[in-house]
């Protein structure tokens, strides 16, 4: 079992090391699981999360008044990243698809809620386009007033789910004012005529991704999350939440590539003794682990400011998120090349973790724009 001496830090509550208790036994039954049909895996996943009840946290309860949770977020993400990639994202686009919905919907929005958090509807999060990925002020695709309705038109790509969703938060130009002040967001139902996945995109570590086409798509002004114009607002409120997260992940990752680098350590033999004794090795498992921690404070600093009531965490969670996503990278580099052959065999676990770790460096804000969002805060 990895390290878990760090749910003893004060960012925790009793009901955080139950969670983690709790979840630890159910990856132990139930993941890895076969990644050869990737929908139907996700699909799967998701039912499986809803029905032990895990999928709670992913959203508020629409019956309730208790916030999201960030602590309980990060400890999921970084206990099913641990296990299996595809779990983790399974679980993260659940949360980040009806994050909007969680904090800005309406009632009647709400709805879709006790759905996802059950694991019977999937959702995403439609934000980025071909134009506009990192730059979201710059998006094309817009919403048109018409009577009682919005009327879509435009594309939308690298959605996760895209494909498999059953909803979709929208983002799109209204024209309230130039640039992020003339962005709404919206709710769209899978169904809708006028939207159709126009292309499944394939990446190195297989996830459920699409660009989305929407073709005078027809929807009731209801589907509105907000206010007309508060589009940009509500983008940025969702990943403060959740950007924090994806650094939980990269830390999942970076564990288990620490776990199985010293298991390899212990039992590989070079020159008649344990590869751990070389003290190159032993170098390189010291910096691991000194990654793994560092990250591990800055992500739970971040969840635990946030929980305490924070408006925003731009800053804290822009640092986490970069700091975990870049040294799990070094960390898994090093399993590796630790590794030698066996590391880049196809199917192996190091290998497996080199492939997932990559695409956190880009989404959810890509390294270098963490960079900038770091400065600017900074500076201010």
């Amino acid at each position: 079992m990895a390290d878990q001496s760090f749910l003893s830090w004060p960012f925790f509550e009793d009901r955080h090391r139950a969670l983690a208790a709790e979840l630890e036994a159910w990856c132990e039954k139930h993941l890895p699981v076969d990644h050869d049909d990737v929908d139907g895996a996700c699909k799967a996943l998701v039912k499986a999360l809803g029905a032990a009840g895990f999928l709670r946290h992913s959203a508020i309860d629409p019956e309730g008044d208790q916030p999201l949770d960030v602590r309980s977020l990060a400890i999921i993400r970084e206990t099913l990243a641990r296990h299996d990639g595809l779990a983790d994202f399974a679980f993260a686009m659940q949360g980040l698809g009806t994050g909007a919905i969680s904090l800005f919907g309406t009632p009647e929005q709400k709805a879709w809620l006790s759905k996802t958090r059950a694991g019977d509807a999937i959702s995403a999060f439609a934000l980025s386009e071909p134009r506009s990925g990192s730059d979201v002020a710059n998006m094309d695709m817009t919403a048109r007033r018409d009577g009682d309705a919005y009327v879509l038109d435009g594309e939308k790509t690298w959605i996760s789910n895209g494909g498999i969703a059953d909803l979709y938060c929208v983002f799109a130009r209204t024209g309230e004012a130039p640039g992020a002040r003339g962005i709404s967001a919206f709710v769209v139902p899978a169904d809708t005529p006028g939207l159709t996945i126009a292309e499944r995109i394939d990446v190195i570590a297989p996830h459920p991704l699409a660009r989305l086409k929407f073709e005078n798509c027809r929807i009731p002004a209801a589907a509105l999350i907000g206010k007309p114009g508060d589009g940009f607002k509500i983008a940025m409120s969702v990943l403060d939440v959740f950007r924090s997260t994806v650094g939980a992940a990269a830390l999942g990752f970076a564990r288990r590539a620490l776990d199985e680098t010293v298991k390899r350590a212990r039992e590989r033999e070079l020159f008649g003794a344990p590869l751990g004794d070389l003290q190159m090795v032993q170098g390189h498992i010291a910096d691991m682990a000194l990654d793994v921690d560092a990250a591990a404070l800055l992500i739970y600093r971040a969840a635990w400011t946030k929980d305490m009531g924070a408006p925003r965490v731009t800053r804290e969670a822009a640092m986490a998120k970069l700091y975990a996503t870049d040294r799990a990278q070094s960390v898994i580099d090093k399993a590796v090349q630790i590794h030698g052959g066996d590391g880049v065999r196809k199917g192996s676990i190091v290998e497996s973790l080199y492939r997932e770790i990559r695409a956190l460096r880009i989404y959810e804000g890509a390294s270098d724009v963490q960079k900038v969002v770091i400065a600017r805060q900074v500076m201010a």
